[in-house]
């Protein structure tokens, strides 16, 4: 019986899926006019509107004929009829084979717990319950791999590289100027020009 229920459902849901290809895409009239428009369907309400006339030309507008098959009216894109499900009492009702139970959103913590323990002892599934999977236990290194790791710490020496300390800029001017002009035994060094003229200004004052 419960197989056969089953293979209803699956029949139900591919001649829903039939349907949904034959139906057309309900637009909201004008969205292809305006860019702030979305495409979201709205019924159109004005007194002359050509859409709301069902004006030759014009596309469809949504309505009762374009319903889904009865079968499969109802039913969950997973197969199963959605019942609504508020303490555990609810949950012993519900056939797992057929029928499949959502939580209603007022239901509290402690009670959601007890109604996921009830549903997995009878293997009912729940619509609007995420799993958690479990994490995955690491592996537990051996004591002698720990050891040899200790060993070739200790081995290597811990020296920190010395940054080579950054020179001034004036004192890299001086070290070129010392370099480009070398001064000889008994001649006196050279001044440079910014020097010189500091020193003539000093003598006219």
């Amino acid at each position: 019986m419960a197989e056969r229920k089953a293979a209803l459902s699956r029949k139900a849901l591919k001649a829903r899926k039939r349907a949904k290809k034959k139906k057309p895409a309900f637009v909201r009239s004008e969205s292809w006019r305006y860019a702030k428009l979305s495409e979201s369907w709205r019924r159109p309400r004005g007194l002359d509107h050509k859409m709301r006339r069902r004006i030759k030309g014009w596309p469809p507008t949504v309505s009762v004929g374009y319903k889904g098959p009865t079968i499969a009216r109802g039913l969950h894109p997973s197969g199963y009829r959605e019942v609504l499900v508020h303490n555990m009492d609810e949950v012993s009702g519900i056939d797992p084979k057929t029928q499949a139970a959502r939580i209603a959103h007022t239901v509290g913590k402690r009670k959601r717990a007890q109604i996921i323990a009830e549903a997995r002892k009878r293997k009912v599934v729940i619509l609007n319950v995420k799993e958690i999977k479990e994490p995955v236990e690491e592996k537990e290194e051996k004591p002698e791999e720990t050891e040899k790791k200790s060993k070739e710490k200790q081995k290597k020496p811990t020296e920190k590289a010395e940054k080579p300390k950054r020179k001034l800029i004036g004192e890299k001017k001086v070290e070129q100027e010392a370099k480009e002009s070398p001064v000889k035994k008994g001649e006196k060094p050279k001044k440079s020009k910014k020097a010189a003229k500091t020193e003539e200004g000093a003598e006219k004052q």
